[in-house]
């Protein structure tokens, strides 16, 4: 590089020059030499062979990737073929699920479930509807799933989607939301959901793989699709519009939240549990349980709850205890 700009400032070359002003050795010079000549970008000069000259890089480009370019539109037309030889395969796949009489596809690694959600996104027409339990969301993925999701509701399709409470909270699913928000997307929020699911158009969905696995279940049985339609409504008119941190309304929610925790600790669940029904972290679902046992005064996580079903708070303000027993 920097002996070809030295030519094109000195329109000729003079080896022992270049290397005194370029600071380099002379075998540098020569072997930079060589390899610009085979390359095409410096030509002897036809008058004065001694005299090299430098070519256009444009057009030795042109001529350096014609074969990388063509290597390239081979690829893609082995590509295409082969995507259309399993795209062949799938209808006879589609016939025999449909032949079937449970409609269940099991989807065993996240690299075919991402697959498989991002063809029915770009297939569906209507509506999606998401249950997305949890507080954050890594924000790559959020970036991934920005620029899906404003082409998807450039199409027109209604995007409907649940978090827990703790997703207010997130700085990342804050900016997430308000950007698709403004593209049309809708967004709530709820102390508790049913879990994890993904509906397109009424007509497919995807649970998780039972287990820690990656994997999905596509469910297209009309019934069982229809059942976790009306399971979302209900909990989609219960649950609140998503606010962040900068709005009013974030004290009740907390509040929302201690409620829900006293009544689980009220029926003897485990720390563990509380924090996956409510979306956050076991430390941070700790924190909590250890701020309303000393609000009332409880000595441990059953006393907890039993003080407060004692004094009527399941359904009152942690605050408004005040008492221990």
């Amino acid at each position: 590089m920097a002996l070809y700009q030295w030519v094109v400032a000195n329109e000729r070359l003079d080896p022992e020059r270049a290397a005194r002003d370029l600071e380099l050795g002379r075998d540098e010079v020569d072997a930079a030499v060589a390899a610009l000549t085979e390359l095409g970008l410096l030509k002897a000069d036809v008058d004065d062979p001694a005299r090299l000259r430098p070519v256009d890089p444009d057009l030795v480009a042109a001529v350096v990737t014609t074969s990388l370019e063509q290597s390239i539109r081979n690829q893609r037309a082995e590509l295409h073929r082969i995507r259309d030889q399993f795209a062949g395969l799938r209808g006879h796949y589609l016939e025999s699920l449909r032949r079937g009489s449970v409609g269940l596809e099991v989807v065993p690694g996240v690299e075919e479930v991402r697959a498989a959600l991002n063809r029915a996104s770009a297939e569906c027409t209507e509506e999606i509807l998401t249950s997305q339990p949890g507080g954050q969301r890594a924000p790559a993925v959020l970036r991934d799933a920005l620029a899906r999701d404003a082409e998807t509701l450039s199409r027109g399709v209604r995007m409907r989607t649940l978090y827990h409470h703790t997703a207010r909270f997130n700085g990342p699913s804050q900016a997430y939301v308000a950007m698709a928000t403004d593209l049309g997307a809708e967004y709530r929020t709820a102390h508790e959901l049913f879990g994890r699911v993904i509906v397109f158009d009424r007509r497919v969905a995807f649970i998780p793989e039972r287990g820690d696995g990656l994997g999905a279940v596509v469910i297209r049985e009309p019934s069982v699709v229809h059942f976790l339609c009306e399971v979302f409504e209900q909990y989609w008119v219960h649950a609140e519009p998503f606010s962040d941190a900068a709005t009013d309304g974030l004290e009740a929610v907390a509040k929302d939240i201690d409620r829900t925790i006293v009544r689980l600790l009220a029926a003897g669940m485990k720390d563990e549990s509380i924090a996956r029904r409510l979306g956050m972290s076991l430390r941070t679902a700790r924190k909590h349980i250890a701020d309303i046992m000393e609000t009332l005064g409880a000595e441990s996580r059953f006393q907890a709850g039993a003080l407060a079903a004692r004094h009527g708070l399941l359904d009152g303000d942690i605050e408004d205890a005040g008492v221990a027993d």
